[in-house]
């Protein structure tokens, strides 16, 4: 099987990565030349990757193409490409929906929407897709975790969740720079923080309470440290300021 990627962003490195340390077979990954530092960083991976100059080169080699490009860029290129019946087409692009994918790729041609974020390049992290395919859900079984979504309306949901990626990012950063300026090494910071957040993030997945409620409960004791934190973030309102961010995203995902 050929895979081929239209887009050479952040997220195609990733799923690129996953898959070169994956047991997926292939036989050659196409990639488009668009970001040149990318592409040429994958190239030097693996002997199996190819960058292409045309996206249509990539399509017409391969069996699997993913999209991998701005909503807007999409919208200018995709309808230009050529696909197969016989192909596979996976979405990562955001605000683009089923019935424009149709419109642009071709009504008989197989096509998924899929969620992948940059963990995948560890073999690790959701990978919600839409709608419900076999072939899809084994491939990205092997590099992370596939969660299939029954309609397009609740996928817009999870599409939502993966926009807290940065603010995550930066919040780890904020925490890392308040210990620098109590005069911590920087790398010390860092890794402290990033050690942490990775121990409570494995905790809440192999929790064995009831739910994430519980765990919250019986992460705090009365009149402790993370009580006095809890408390002083709700009353910043940081909780449903996430809420009122969420509610954002999802609006615009719906075109509104």
């Amino acid at each position: 099987m050929n895979l081929g990627f239209i887009g050479t962003g952040e997220i195609t490195k990733a799923v690129v990565e996953g898959i070169i340390k994956s047991k997926i077979k292939y036989k050659k990954i196409y990639l488009s030349k668009r970001n040149k530092k990318i592409s040429s960083l994958l190239k030097r991976k693996s002997s199996k990757i190819e960058v292409l100059n045309l996206n249509q080169d990539i399509v017409d080699k391969s069996n699997w193409i993913f999209l991998g490009v701005t909503p807007e860029v999409g919208k200018k290129i995709i309808k230009e490409l050529k696909f197969k019946n016989s192909q596979k087409v996976i979405s990562f692009i955001s605000t683009i929906k089923m019935n424009e994918l149709k419109k642009y790729v071709g009504k008989r041609i197989d096509i998924v929407r899929a969620i992948p974020l940059p963990p995948i390049s560890l073999g690790i992290g959701p990978v919600p897709i839409f709608p419900k395919n076999r072939s899809v859900k084994k491939f990205f079984d092997k590099i992370g975790n596939t969660i299939e979504i029954k309609n397009e309306n609740l996928s817009l949901n999870f599409w939502t969740m993966s926009s807290m990626m940065a603010p995550y990012y930066e919040m780890l950063s904020y925490l890392s720079l308040w210990l620098v300026k109590k005069g911590i090494n920087k790398k010390k910071a860092e890794k402290y923080i990033t050690s942490l957040f990775l121990g409570l993030s494995e905790n809440a997945n192999q929790n064995k309470y009831k739910d994430l409620k519980e765990l919250v409960k019986k992460s705090q004791t009365p009149k402790g440290l993370n009580e006095q934190s809890l408390i002083e973030l709700k009353k910043l309102k940081f909780y449903k300021n996430l809420n009122i961010s969420s509610n954002n995203i999802l609006k615009r995902l719906k075109g509104k």
